[in-house]
């Protein structure tokens, strides 16, 4: 069986305060978008992964595929499977790859083996995988409280438009983008300033991480000046980095433009 996991952009990201347990809390709006990877899942005689296109740092081993399935392993008396990855989405871009691949992981397995689990269920599976990995079970645009995994319907919908992606090449890790982070409660919560139009988003719906990455990394407030330049409605970078998106009226002529880059765009 085949699935398509798909990324992730962040529309505004407010981090709030830091929690006892190291994490921190945050409001954003989750925004699912059509780049995606190809993950497959054939009946094997042990458990396998392997995987294609990006290479994927770490032990295979401890892949959040080969995770999530011993997560069900161990309440469900399932067989054993070959998962094959095959990555397209960029890693440390922001854009949730890693965790749509855990969260489409646990979907198709439910789906292959019968298991019928509520989505409530599968959703705690995923929590236990990462903050972003319970977004993509559900994978709607949702209002996202706390660490990223728990949610609030949102009235976003930004059908019609069009995304333009461009991951310059640069990976950043989670670590690095909260290193400098300073939380603080917002003088106007995320989701009052995402009631306003579109076109308005630029002047007031904020990513925090690029208060500290832009510094640091000057290329990425260079790519969101640049899809500006371009006409986009609005632009930002996604989630913690380095991926920076632009959302336009009319599809955007993004290839010609970002040459060097890998480039994603299509409709919302």
């Amino acid at each position: 069986m085949l699935t398509f996991p798909n990324c992730k952009i962040n529309i505004g990201l407010q981090i709030t305060e830091k929690r006892p347990d190291g994490f921190h809390n945050l409001q954003s709006c989750f925004y699912p978008v059509g780049w995606q990877d190809v993950l497959e899942v054939i009946p094997a005689e042990t458990l396998r992964f392997t995987s294609s296109g990006i290479p994927i740092p770490g032990d295979p081993a401890q892949n959040l595929c080969v995770r999530a399935y011993n997560l069900l392993k161990a309440d469900y008396a399932l067989p054993p499977v070959h998962l094959h990855l095959h990555k397209i989405i960029p890693i440390g871009a922001g854009l949730g790859g890693g965790s749509a691949d855990a969260a489409f992981t646990i979907r198709l397995l439910d789906e292959r083996f019968g298991l019928a689990l509520p989505m409530e269920q599968m959703e705690t599976y995923a929590r236990q995988l990462g903050s972003d990995c319970a977004f993509f079970i559900r994978n709607q645009p949702l209002y996202c409280l706390e660490k990223g995994d728990v949610f609030e319907p949102v009235s976003v919908d930004l059908s019609g438009y069009y995304i333009l992606l461009v991951y310059p090449n640069l990976a950043i890790s989670t670590a690095e983008a909260y290193a400098g982070v300073r939380p603080r409660q917002p003088d106007i919560p995320l989701r009052e300033l995402l009631m306003a139009p579109v076109a308005q988003w630029r002047h007031s719906v904020h990513n925090d991480f690029e208060d500290n990455l832009f510094p640091a990394y000057p290329l990425l407030a260079g790519l969101k000046q640049q899809l500006y330049d371009l006409g986009a409605e609005y632009a930002s970078m996604s989630g913690s980095g380095s991926a920076v998106y632009g959302i336009f009226a009319a599809p955007p002529d993004g290839q010609n433009h970002f040459p060097d880059y890998s480039v994603w765009q299509g409709k919302l």
